[in-house]
């Protein structure tokens, strides 16, 4: 793979001189090369005279024997002497504009333009990032087949650098929740054809940028935690079966989709004369499964966007990441007066002689709840609050399992009232369950939470918290009569910096 050196787009682009003192007509910068063809892909900045203006325009192109443009922008005027750095905010905003369009939704996007200010350092990691996303949409979209997969590859490693990740996030956040939403169905839905791509070809699925994509945000005025999470169903984990259906309409209406989640924590700091309490509890969970492509297409290739996995099994760990400022951790419920049936709650209590640290001791408990076709099981374990939801299905004769957990015999697949068939349009769909066959849990039912009960040394400091998860999709079918049925699995993890103040 080529190197995953970043070209500083920003500063190469603030750098030009003035349209009047070029020596030429363009000026080209190389993104990434294909060593093997010695073709090169290059972000080109040209000049254009008009009659009392100067105006540039940028273009993505293959540098062969005979370039060719592969994505042009706009032409922006220049009415200073400032050279590139007065229409780079233009060019930002025909970057991701280009991006949008490469997506399931077509129409021009209305978008507030991210500040990118010349003396900010992450403002140019932010405009370096979105160029090269264009940069890698474009690769897989238009480049010449001979030197596509190393173009790919190679925009795909300068992408996936530590710097660009930290950019990204920034990015989503000015953008804004409905621009987030659209950039990374599009990125995901080029994601999704370059898999097929190489699986059609008889490759082996290759490396994406960013494949499960997520970020934390903590919003101190309202107490509040965020993790935003994406991921292409081609880059989930199957944990079975082992064995591929065959069926290239349903493949399509499963691979086409991608995962979109949002989790929050709402959490409170209460200083004690002795301790600090540190609650933290489940604000809103929700899961859903969104088709990439345009319900006309999926109806064509594939079955419609009925076939589709949903989520069927939750699971976070949440711990402070210095463990000696942690005294006890035990589980707390969100609220009193949850109007759930319980079902089953067992606990425990683990304490251990002070140790030399200072550390008293460590509760452990266990809870398990049914939440109608939810159950739910949250334990401790030394300093870390584990949260577990998992969907039940009814099987034959009554019996119950976890939809996650292995595949159900054939001849239950193919009854009508089995498994969660018509689950998106039948009305009496599982609590919690969208139209669209996601989950939204609300803290007031299923708002689980952990109390960690830290030294009074800890007051004043910046605590690291690590929270980690894992989602689990299941697909059995529908509204179709087959046998196929599969589970796939992603992860992630982020952490969050709480200062300890009252």
């Amino acid at each position: 793979m080529a190197s995953a050196i970043v070209p500083d787009i920003w500063q190469w682009t603030r750098g030009l001189p003035s349209p009047k003192h070029w020596r030429g007509e363009s000026y080209s910068l190389e993104i990434c090369n294909s060593p093997s063809t010695n073709q090169s892909l290059n972000l080109v900045v040209s000049w254009h005279s008009e009659t009392q203006s100067f105006s540039l325009s940028y273009s993505i192109r293959a540098e062969l024997h005979d370039p060719i443009s592969l994505w042009s922008s706009h032409c922006s005027k220049s009415r200073s002497a400032n050279g590139g750095s007065d229409v780079a905010v233009h060019f930002l905003h025909d970057i991701i504009c280009g991006v949008i369009r490469y997506g399931p939704c077509f129409s021009k996007p209305l978008f507030r333009l991210p500040n990118v200010q010349a003396s900010e350092e992450d403002s140019g990691k932010i405009f370096s990032l979105a160029a090269l996303t264009l940069g890698l949409m474009v690769c897989v979209y238009e480049a010449p087949s001979t030197a596509r997969r190393e173009l790919v590859g190679a925009v795909s490693a300068q992408l996936m650098h530590a710097d660009m990740r930290g950019a990204a996030e920034k990015l989503m956040l000015a953008m804004g929740p409905g621009m987030e939403e659209q950039w990374m169905r599009s990125l995901n839905l080029a994601a999704t054809n370059w898999v097929m791509e190489a699986r059609r070809s008889g490759g082996m699925s290759p490396v994406l940028p960013f494949r499960v994509f997520s970020y934390a945000v903590l919003a101190a005025s309202r107490r509040l935690w965020k993790v935003r999470l994406y991921c292409p169903v081609v880059a989930m984990v199957v944990e079975r079966p082992a064995h591929r259906t065959k069926d290239e309409k349903l493949l399509f209406s499963l691979n086409y989709q991608h995962l979109e989640a949002a989790i929050q924590f709402v959490y409170s700091v209460t200083f004690r004369e002795e301790w600090i309490d540190v609650n933290v509890n489940v604000d809103s969970i929700r899961c859903e499964l969104v088709r990439l492509v345009s319900e006309t297409l999926m109806a064509k290739q594939g079955y419609g966007s009925d076939e589709k996995h949903f989520p069927s099994r939750i699971s976070l760990q949440l711990r402070p990441l210095v463990q000696t400022d942690v005294l006890s951790l035990t589980l707390r419920r969100s609220t009193e007066d949850s109007p759930v049936r319980e079902a089953d709650m067992e606990s425990g209590l683990d304490g251990a002689a002070p140790a030399p640290t200072g550390i008293a001791m460590s509760a452990h408990r266990t809870a398990t709840r049914t939440l109608g076709p939810w159950n739910s099981e949250h334990s401790v374990h030394g300093d870390t609050a584990s949260l577990n939801w998992s969907l039940h299905g009814g099987g034959a004769e009554g019996r119950e399992r976890e939809a996650f957990s292995g595949e159900p015999p054939k001849l239950e697949l193919l009854q009508p009232r089995s498994w969660f068939r018509n689950r998106c349009t039948n009305p009496g769909r599982p609590p919690a369950t969208a139209r669209g066959g996601g989950v939204m849990f609300a803290g007031d039912e299923h708002g689980e939470g952990a109390c960690w009960r830290m030294g009074a040394a800890t007051a004043g400091k910046t605590v690291e918290w690590e929270i980690k998860g894992s989602v689990w999709v299941t697909y059995c079918p529908s509204k179709r009569r087959a046998v196929h049925a599969e589970t796939r699995r992603l992860e992630f993890r982020e952490v969050m910096r709480l200062a300890v103040r009252e």
